[in-house]
């Protein structure tokens, strides 16, 4: 016999606030409540459980979300209309509480591509890399011809080829971070695993010069790698007869790489929300965060990103930090994310969105709270900036906007070759060479948008399951989907307009 699901819950008991379940109607009058409520109140939106004073602290999950603007009556609406957020400071305790996870000592495999380097790949694609949007056209062009002329017949281990392209590479200083940041975010994808060779095409002229990419090293330790000038090649025409050229050897090179068992330890995973709701910190993302614990505790590696995203619930990470100097390096990204915003007529609490609204958040602290879940609790092992090689086992943190597309970017520069995505609005994306798995928060989005959906996470509310094993759910897909399994996203094709570097700095 199925238990009947409450109407509204409570997340911690120092809260002061209870989420609702679902819809419920002026005049109702919920198990909590003495009274009937004195409004509609959407499914994930906040009721006040107590009175509440204009200027006291609203709690949920045990954390400060902001301040009421005005008196809150037990049972009334809590959001936009009397919920604020006013200068709060936070006790960082570094590294006060970073007790390591328990290791699993049952080694789990998944099917992978192993590269010369070490890593492993998910998948096994060819990739054309472009220093510059002038070239992005090309690069297009010649996947356009080689899927017309299928280049790739016969090539069964071959994934496809992807062209990866986008809107900067000139028009920018050669020496500042702007530059840097596009540097590591090209280098990463050229030596990404789950690209068995690359093709970088550049135009020539740019500030992104492809000799500096290359610089004396080899881009890639197998060497399945080419490069061109669409100026030094001759123009249009000749650089896509060239690069078909190139393809197809570096096509019968990677065609000889298989599948073979690797550990999972060898599994690097960005994790992402977006389009977030009040359902998001309850169900997808603390399930995620218990399957990031999983995988950590087996060796693995997990990257927790969208610096502005984690602002105010930033305290939580400082204390699983492994060492001070760890929390300091991600007290100082929140510190120049402070300084951005402002320069550039921003504020850190610009967040949450009119989606993330409607869905029931309201300040950026309880939407930060939320998000932080996904990072379950394992110690944060290292900080990186955008784009920086991940070379720490662990849970890890990667500086990033919260703009999806380009946090993943890089996540993805930096090794992830999994991505998992929570979403509560029904966000819908890609982000080749690296499967993306899809976890819907509420029952309701899943059904509507099952074709896009991987995981329905809102069971957890609609069907008692619970976090633990909707965890243990999530870290198997992580197996099946990095030996093979397609993802919906990757069912439907996406993945050719999803990579966008992270452009600081001016255009000139």
């Amino acid at each position: 016999m199925n238990r009947p699901l409450p109407e509204t819950v409570r997340l911690n008991d120092a809260d002061n606030v209870v989420i609702a379940l679902r819809d419920i109607r002026r005049g109702e009058t919920p198990a909590q409540f003495a009274g009937p409520l004195r409004s509609d109140i959407a499914r994930g939106h906040k009721i006040a459980l107590a009175p509440i004073s204009a200027g006291s602290n609203v709690v949920r999950y045990g954390q400060i979300i902001g301040q009421a603007k005005s008196d809150i009556a037990p049972g009334e609406h809590v959001h936009v209309h009397n919920l604020g957020m006013a200068e709060h400071t936070q006790d960082y305790a570094f590294a006060t509480s970073n007790a390591p996870l328990p290791q699993i000592a049952d080694e789990r495999t998944f099917q992978g591509f192993h590269r010369e380097d070490g890593r492993v790949g998910t998948r096994n694609y060819l990739g054309i890399v472009t220093t510059v949007n002038c070239s992005g056209s090309v690069a297009r062009f010649i996947a356009e011809a080689a899927e017309r002329t299928g280049l790739l017949d016969g090539f069964e281990n071959v994934d496809g080829i992807v062209p990866i392209v986008h809107g900067t590479g000139c028009g920018m200083s050669g020496r500042d971070e702007g530059y840097a940041t596009l540097f590591r975010t090209l280098s990463g994808y050229a030596q990404h695993p789950n690209f068995a060779g690359v093709l970088l095409i550049g135009l020539g002229c740019e500030v992104m010069q492809i000799p500096d990419l290359v610089g004396e090293r080899k881009i890639r330790s197998d060497g399945n790698y080419r490069y061109m000038t669409i100026q030094q090649t001759g123009g249009t025409r000749r650089t896509i007869e060239a690069g078909l050229r190139e393809l197809r050897e570096m096509a019968q090179i990677a065609n000889q790489a298989v599948r073979k068992a690797a550990p999972v330890s060898q599994l690097t995973v960005g994790m992402q929300c977006g389009g977030s709701d009040g359902y998001s910190g309850i169900t997808a993302n603390p399930a995620l965060g218990f399957a990031s614990d999983l995988l950590v505790r087996h060796g693995g590696t997990t990257i927790l990103s969208e610096t502005s995203e984690i602002y105010g619930a930033e305290h939580l990470l400082t204390r699983r930090a492994v060492s001070p100097e760890v929390g300091e390096k991600l007290i100082e990204r929140i510190r120049w994310w402070e300084d951005y915003t402002a320069r550039n007529g921003g504020e850190m609490n610009n967040n949450p969105s009119p989606g993330n609204k409607r869905g029931g958040l309201t300040t950026i602290l309880e939407k930060s709270l939320g998000a932080v879940a996904k990072g379950g609790t394992a110690p944060l092992t290292e900080c990186y900036k955008f784009a920086e090689p991940v070379d720490r086992k662990g849970f890890v943190f990667m500086d990033s906007p919260g703009y999806d597309p380009c946090s993943v970017t890089g996540q993805v520069a930096s090794g992830s070759n999994l991505i998992v995505f929570t979403t509560g609005r029904g966000s819908v994306s890609g982000y080749k060479p690296t499967p993306c798995i899809k976890l819907a928060t509420n029952t309701e989005m899943y059904e509507r948008m099952s074709e896009d959906m991987d995981i329905n996470c809102g069971d957890i509310v609609s069907a008692g399951v619970s976090i633990e094993e909707k965890g243990e759910q999530i870290f198997e897909a992580f197996i099946r989907v990095a030996s093979g399994e397609q993802t919906k996203s990757e069912e439907l094709g996406f993945g050719g307009a999803e990579f966008v570097p992270w452009q600081i700095g001016a255009v000139m």
